[in-house]
């Protein structure tokens, strides 16, 4: 029994990074209705450039916890900068485009980030310092790290945060007018273009955080885990429910742990049938997922 404990610990760990990055998914979805593939890629881009900041930091002498603040809020800003650009230059133009253009312009923007990425820092992995230590306690036979603790209670926390953002603020009553009907919305005199700005930038600034905290838990880091992991957070997102961001953070616990007990159970070399073969049975028996609704689409 104490397995069992043991992979639904690693399963919410793992799946805290897959919510965070899921809630980009379903924000930029439920807004503008993209499948934004070059998601995933900048949550990679974030876990690169917090690497840069902690090295370039390694011998500043400053305190642990500052350096990390600082690496933590440099890539939360490049990566937040970089998803404006992205929209700017290639989406933006595009919105009012058949869907499969502005799809195939996500793939494109996909590759061109990890290229360019592979261009920058080559091919091979860089790892992390290794400032997260495997400190914790035992509980039945379970071993529970704090820093597994701390990346799930930051995971919540952020959920939580843009979930009253979005339901109890100003702007993000316009972002839900704007997810229903935009010409509509622009008629009420919200500015849309901005909206959308700021629903690119908020999704990533939370890849950029899901990816430092990914390299500081795992240390390695390489120019591809970004496709893989968008993948499987993508699968999340439409498993809870694509456009609802309890149904994003749901989805990525839920893949987490089914990773965890396959690879668990059965072998670490399956979880990507099981992950995948989970997106296909959605998508047949509840295209709309655990918590999403049926959406009408206006031509």
């Amino acid at each position: 029994m104490s397995d069992f404990f043991q992979f639904v610990v690693e399963g919410l760990t793992t799946g805290s990074f897959y919510a965070l990055v899921a809630l980009g998914y379903t924000m930029v979805y439920g807004i503008i209705r993209l499948i934004n593939f070059a998601h995933g890629d900048l949550f990679m881009v974030g876990a690169f450039i917090g690497w840069t900041g902690l090295m370039v930091l390694a011998s500043a002498h400053l305190p642990l916890a500052l350096v990390l603040l600082i690496a933590l809020v440099a890539a939360m800003t490049a990566t937040g900068a970089l998803g404006l650009l992205i929209e700017r230059l290639a989406y933006r133009p595009l919105l009012r485009a058949p869907r499969l253009s502005i799809l195939i312009t996500a793939l494109g923007v996909s590759l061109a980030l990890q290229n360019g990425v592979l261009l920058i820092y080559g091919a091979g992995f860089r790892t992390y310092p290794h400032v997260l230590t495997h400190t914790g306690f035992e509980l039945h036979g379970v071993q529970i790290t704090f820093a597994q603790i701390g990346i799930v209670v930051a995971s919540l926390a952020l959920m939580l945060a843009l979930y009253f953002f979005v339901h109890h603020t100003f702007l993000g009553t316009a972002m839900r007018a704007l997810a229903i009907d935009q010409d509509a919305a622009r008629l009420m005199g919200i500015d849309v273009e901005r909206l959308i700005q700021l629903t690119f930038l908020l999704g990533s600034v939370l890849a950029a955080v899901a990816g430092v905290m990914e390299g500081l838990y795992y240390t390695q880091i390489n120019f591809f885990m970004g496709f893989v992991l968008g993948l499987r957070a993508f699968t999340a997102a439409v498993l809870g429910g694509i456009g609802n961001i309890p149904g994003a953070m749901a989805g990525g616990i839920l893949i987490g742990l089914l990773e965890a007990f396959g690879a668990g159970y059965v072998s670490s070399q399956w979880t990507d049938v099981f992950v995948f073969g989970v997106l296909i049975g959605v998508l047949v028996i509840k295209p709309t997922g655990l918590f999403g609704e049926r959406v009408v689409e206006r031509m």
